[in-house]
């Protein structure tokens, strides 16, 4: 991709050079502020006014050029009658005033709504002065080198926050109109392709992962052989199973454990993330910690993790875990140890793991927010086979798991560059790197 012919120097260390003819001035000269109506997760129903919130604003899928409906929740219709002038317009921006980690600082969604449209809670209102042509400014907000400068400015520790002042502050790069048309038309263009690609590649990790699912499912509750007599296990989510396997309630081969770190002191920090236990980096500044941590509790190679709260709002995460090592993780959560003269670590885990997939534990919780503990567990029932085809079938899991994990991360590792790629693109068009004025679109 070509350069332009003329640059010249910027003065400012987030960008030294920018086309001759390009301006540099100030945010708060283009945008005028507000702010969000205190919107909550409470006051969300199925139907009426749609709304979009900080969480939606941090959300994966939105892609910063538009609004999809899949980041659209709604309120009742009497926030209209009551807040018609909080009503956003056409080409407003709306920036998440918090983030849990520096890299979302400066996020935004960008307005092009077809309805009205109210934002919510934890919002700054940016809204331009002039709308043509807002969505240059939508992808100059995407880059690196902009994101950067709100990045340096912000306040806070373990929760970031971010307000008008510091947008105010920041600088934006200004090429003609005519200009910004052509860099935008390149981008769509672009991005499109490159977006395509990557749905593309998330459907077959979708697959792989629908596949590798449905591998465990089927083993954990049905065994290796499909020629062994079955009979009704009496649980519809479990089916029929092999006739000579049991059926045991979860507190007769497994107990909870519960070991508090306040005199240990351990500093090995896990968490469960999608399904996983994970390291996390103890002495991190991002994302929210406690100042000590005293209150969490220690879990040992085999334990079984759960984490059951918030099972009303969050539908997506997986909840079950197998600990593989000596660690620290928050007492929110179950951890349970088996009684290994009856079940195998791992096979309780695959087992609970293919529960985990149905969305069974969802039905299970009670309360406002619709938590779980060990009691609201103790009285699952579990298919129990052998010690010997537990081990059979562990490993059986264990080899078909590592042959589509090798295509699962090859294919995250493809959709990371296109991402990476997809990033890079934006920053040099928007900053002027690359010069598009030539480019003919169809």
């Amino acid at each position: 991709m070509k350069r332009y012919e003329k640059y010249k120097p910027t003065g400012i260390q987030w960008l030294p050079e920018i086309p001759e003819h390009w301006n540099i001035e100030s945010f708060g000269k283009h945008f005028s502020f507000g702010k969000g109506l205190p919107i909550t997760k409470a006051d969300l129903t199925k139907e009426g006014i749609a709304v979009i919130s900080y969480g939606q604003v941090h959300s994966k899928l939105n892609l910063g050029v538009t609004l999809s409906d899949s980041l659209i929740r709604y309120v009742s219709n009497r926030w209209l009658d009551t807040n018609p002038q909080n009503l956003l317009r056409k080409c407003d921006f709306v920036f998440a005033d918090t983030s849990e980690d520096i890299a979302g600082a400066g996020n935004y969604a960008f307005n092009d709504y077809s309805k009205p449209l109210f934002a919510g809670y934890h919002i700054v209102i940016a809204r331009p002065t002039m709308v043509e042509n807002s969505r240059y400014w939508a992808y100059l907000f995407q880059s690196n080198c902009w994101k950067s400068q709100v990045q340096s400015l912000v306040n806070g520790v373990k929760v970031y926050s971010i307000n008008k002042s510091i947008l105010k502050k920041t600088a934006i790069l200004i090429p003609s109109i005519a200009e910004q048309e052509k860099i935008v038309a390149h981008l769509d263009k672009r991005i499109t392709l490159i977006e395509n690609c990557k749905c593309q590649r998330e459907r077959e990790l979708q697959t792989l992962n629908e596949l590798k699912q449905a591998e465990i499912a089927s083993v954990v509750t049905q065994g290796l052989n499909p020629d062994v007599p079955m009979k009704d296990s009496g649980i519809p989510w479990i089916g029929q199973i092999p006739v000579h396997w049991d059926m045991k309630y979860l507190f007769q081969v497994a107990h909870e454990h519960y070991i508090s770190n306040k005199d240990i002191h351990h500093q090995n920090l896990l968490s469960l993330s999608y399904g996983k236990i994970v390291h996390k980096d103890i002495n991190t500044t991002e994302g929210l910690l406690p100042a000590s941590f005293d209150t969490y509790q220690i879990i040992e190679p085999g334990n079984i993790v759960f984490r059951f709260t918030d099972l009303q709002n969050d539908h997506k995460s997986l909840r079950v875990g197998l600990s593989k090592e000596t660690g620290i993780i928050t007492s929110a959560y179950i951890a349970v140890e088996v009684d290994t003269i009856y079940i195998l670590p791992e096979y309780f885990y695959y087992t609970l793991h293919s529960f985990d997939i149905k969305k069974l534990f969802y039905s299970m919780g009670g309360g406002l927010r619709q938590s779980l503990n060990y009691n609201g567990i103790r009285k699952l029932y579990l298919p129990i086979p052998p010690l010997e085809e537990q081990k059979a079938i562990v490993s059986f899991v264990d080899n078909k798991i590592k042959k589509i994990e090798v295509m699962i991360q090859s294919l995250e590792s493809e959709i990371d560059r296109l991402t990476e790629y997809k990033q890079r693109l934006i920053s040099d068009v928007v900053t002027g790197q690359i010069d598009v004025r030539g480019e003919q679109i169809q």
